[in-house]
């Protein structure tokens, strides 16, 4: 395993904003965003080298630093943030200290290792399909995707822009709350969530040890609990992550496929085969998938109105093992990354905000639950994330430097 921070900005002191909500408070930012006066890799030697150096922040960067944040380093990422796991074939796989020997989980894996390790207070990161409620959930860590839309993504390298989202990670739910509010901007009065839905249909494709862990969290929300299934037939729940597969392939080949032809990066071997595969998508399928995924996103708008919560495994289960031969995850077959794509993509096609809360334990190792309200609701999420979260949860381990 290696560190969280990129070869080419290694951890710096940093200068913190003299007044601003987030006064010092320190904040690492995933190599996808811009930085002013520094080249931005998105995971990927080729990218760096066909890359120049940025003349400014990206603007969720500039957001969180004028509210008072010191900038530590930029951090690891999955390359083209394609990938779940935490791993990364050219640069290595950031520490899970919380899970050690374990993927940190991706594509937001530096971000999330470095909040972990007690490095920065702040993880900037990003959520296309999963990439900051999984490595919260492996890393025992808060992590919010906000709603589609509602933080800014000029400077941020794109990967599906219908679903891209830029969230942060946190230790603790104040912070969390701190730092979610400066990047949503004008802040909206949360409603209460009066009702949480934990269907029992998708709760049954985790492992019973993870909804054993989990569950006890959905009771402390103090609301009623609604088990009925989400779906008539539980094989929609695969439908969705089909779905969301194909529109995501399909828009990451249209932001990143002339440059791929033109400048031939070498990929590791996960995310090259999803390139292949996005290579050969079409209009029709995209067409295709693009209706069910409102059908989809309907579905979750009837389900989450009047102030309910539903209630997820943010994956299912803890962190897999890294292979120490290849400095890979020891899970990394297609139904292992079917699993967590089962469980991150229904805010995702539905535009939604979802925060991860580290609130139980399988084996002594970290999963977390996760939350999702109907978009434009992440204030009652943030909300919510303090009132069902101990005090004293807690489980990083702080490396001096």
């Amino acid at each position: 395993m290696t560190d969280p921070f990129v070869p080419w900005s290694p951890p710096q002191e940093p200068e913190f904003g003299l007044s601003g909500p987030l006064a010092g408070l320190r904040l690492a930012v995933k190599d996808l965003f811009d930085v002013a006066g520094m080249p931005t890799g998105a995971g990927n030697p080729r990218w760096l080298e066909t890359h120049g150096t940025a003349d400014a922040d990206a603007e969720a960067v500039a957001l969180l630093r004028e509210a008072g944040a010191g900038l530590v380093g930029k951090t690891i990422t999955d390359e083209l943030a394609w990938s779940l796991n935490g791993t990364n074939a050219h640069y290595g796989t950031p520490e899970n200290p919380a899970a050690p020997g374990r993927v940190p989980g991706g594509s937001s894996s530096g971000s999330a290792s470095a909040v972990a390790l007690g490095l920065a207070d702040i993880g900037l990161g990003t959520d296309t399909g999963g990439s900051i409620r999984v490595p919260a959930s492996y890393c025992g860590l808060f992590g919010l995707r906000p709603s589609h839309g509602r933080v800014p993504l000029g400077g941020a390298v794109p990967l599906a822009a219908s679903f891209d989202t830029a969230g942060v990670f946190a230790r603790d739910a104040l912070t969390l709350r701190k730092a979610a509010e400066v990047l949503l901007g004008s802040s909206r009065r949360p409603g209460p969530v009066t009702r949480v839905l934990a269907p029992r249909d998708v709760w049954d494709t985790v492992r019973p040890e993870t909804r054993a862990a989990l569950m006890p969290a959905v009771e402390r929300l103090g609301v009623s609990v609604d088990r009925t299934p989400l779906f008539e037939d539980i094989a929609e729940l695969d439908r969705a992550r089909l779905t969301y597969v194909t529109l995501q392939g399909f828009e990451a080949w249209q932001a990143h496929g002339e440059w791929i032809e033109a400048a031939s990066p070498e990929f590791g071997p996960g995310i090259a085969a999803r390139v292949a595969a996005a290579a050969e998508l079409t209009e029709e399928d995209r067409d295709r998938a693009a209706r069910h995924r409102e059908r989809i996103a309907g579905l979750l708008e009837e389900r989450l109105g009047g102030g309910a919560a539903l209630a997820l495994p943010a994956a299912p289960g803890p962190a897999p093992a890294l292979d120490p031969q290849t400095d890979r995850g020891s899970l990394r077959g297609d139904d292992d990354r079917a699993a967590v794509v089962r469980l991150t993509c229904l805010a995702v096609l539905s535009r939604a905000p979802a925060v991860a809360l580290p609130v139980g334990d399988v084996a002594g190792l970290p999963v977390g639950l996760q939350l999702v309200a109907a978009p434009g609701d992440d204030e009652a999420l943030l909300a919510s994330a303090a009132a069902v979260t101990p005090a004293d949860r807690g489980r990083v381990r702080r490396r001096g430097r």
